[in-house]
């Protein structure tokens, strides 16, 4: 499984354990002691670099006398059966971020794709129906700014059969045309920073997340280090793309490719 830096919801539920732990007058090393694990996991879960287990989350309660607090803040902040460890924070952030940018190397957006290209592409009906209803952030009353670059061989990729594929494509061009997205393709090119594709999700009060996928999984960061070098990346990206009126010719022509 990729590694996985800290986020805001892992930092948020840590900092709950410390402070029922110091609530409680224990030390970290006593608070192992209780729940039967080593010092620094504990450490590990106080600040957020590692995703403890809901049964955890229930022994730390009955560690620390708590009732239910932190098994239904592990609820609340953390748990998401639908989404494999290394993403379960990205789709919230998505769902209430202000600004989305992505990156597409080896398929189209999520949030851009219809529902027979996810069918396709998708392993799972689950996996469909978890996918779907990200997409009504788009649909919100004031969606989020959005930014995609497609990498051009994107389109040439056959999905399913010629026909999803041209429906996919004339559902581009129509989300092009929405006032709050900037949709570009990239032609096939090398681009310095870029080593695969990313989403990143930045909330009204100017936080962010960024998924960068790999071949296994991916990797889920608020690291600002990693944020910066990505957004300087797809600036350059943003400039050696189409335009946005050149990038719709270039989706009217795969349309008429897999119509023919």
């Amino acid at each position: 499984m990729a590694s996985r830096k800290p986020t805001p919801q892992t930092i948020t539920f840590g900092a709950e354990v410390a402070r029922l732990r110091e609530e409680a007058g224990l030390s970290r090393i006593e608070l192992a002691k209780r729940a039967n694990v080593s010092r620094s996991y504990i450490g590990q879960v106080e600040t957020g670099t590692t995703r403890c287990r809901d049964d955890f989350a229930i022994r730390l309660d009955q560690a620390l006398g708590t009732g239910t607090q932190l098994i239904d803040a592990w609820t609340d902040l953390l748990r998401s059966a639908a989404y494999p460890p290394w993403f379960a924070d990205y789709p919230r952030a998505e769902n209430t971020a202000a600004f989305l940018r992505a990156y597409e190397m080896k398929a189209i957006y999520g949030l851009f794709q219809t529902e027979a290209y996810m069918r396709a592409l998708l392993p799972t009906e689950d996996d469909v129906a978890r996918r779907l209803p990200r997409q009504k952030v788009l649909k919100r009353e004031n969606p989020p700014t959005v930014s995609v670059v497609l990498a051009e061989a994107v389109l040439w990729s056959c999905v399913g059969d010629a026909e999803v594929m041209r429906e996919q494509c004339e559902h581009l061009l129509e989300v092009s045309t929405w006032e709050h997205v900037t949709l570009q393709i990239a032609p096939t090119a090398y681009y310095r920073g870029l080593g695969g594709s990313f989403n990143l999700a930045t909330q009204p009060n100017g936080d962010e997340l960024l998924y960068m996928k790999t071949t296994i999984g991916g990797v889920t960061t608020n690291d600002r280090v990693d944020i910066l070098s990505v957004v300087s990346a797809f600036s350059a990206l943003q400039a050696r793309a189409l335009s946005v009126e050149d990038s719709r010719e270039f989706l009217r022509k795969a349309v008429a490719r897999w119509s023919s």
